[in-house]
């Protein structure tokens, strides 16, 4: 069985999305020392039930293709694999498989009722890959 393990949030502005969410919530936000623009999220003290996330410059235009809402992943054994799988259930990729280095492989999909969700292939020795820039 794959567990949710993380969630993401996708910001046209991360700073104020982080301004609003540790006001509001008291969460905590930590810029990734990492190659990518990325804030790692904690949600509480790491002896209460429940996980932390992250957030990103969302990917694209608000337009009807780009996310607009909290994103869960789930761990998964393999992202080819996953993705090849969901594909034939009826899902789409919303998008393609990209490298998180020294972390693992991400790639989100789109179910058969349209709700984005990622998948996360544990892999510590992913390499940097470059990402195309998100429009600012």
């Amino acid at each position: 069985m794959s567990r949710v393990i993380h969630f993401e949030i996708h910001a046209d502005n991360p700073e104020r999305a982080a301004t609003f969410y540790s006001n509001l919530l008291g969460w905590e936000f930590t810029k990734w020392n990492g190659p990518h623009e990325y804030w790692l999220i904690k949600t509480g003290s790491d002896n209460q039930i429940g996980i932390n996330g992250g957030m990103h410059r969302r990917f694209g235009a608000i337009d009807g293709q780009a996310v607009i809402a909290f994103v869960c992943t789930v761990d998964v054994a393999s992202v080819d694999e996953s993705l090849i799988k969901s594909q034939k259930l009826g899902g789409t990729i919303a998008v393609p498989k990209m490298s998180i280095p020294g972390v693992g492989w991400l790639c989100y999909c789109k179910d058969t009722e349209g709700n984005i969700f990622g998948m996360m292939q544990s892999d510590p020795t992913a390499p940097v890959i470059p990402m195309p820039c998100p429009p600012q």
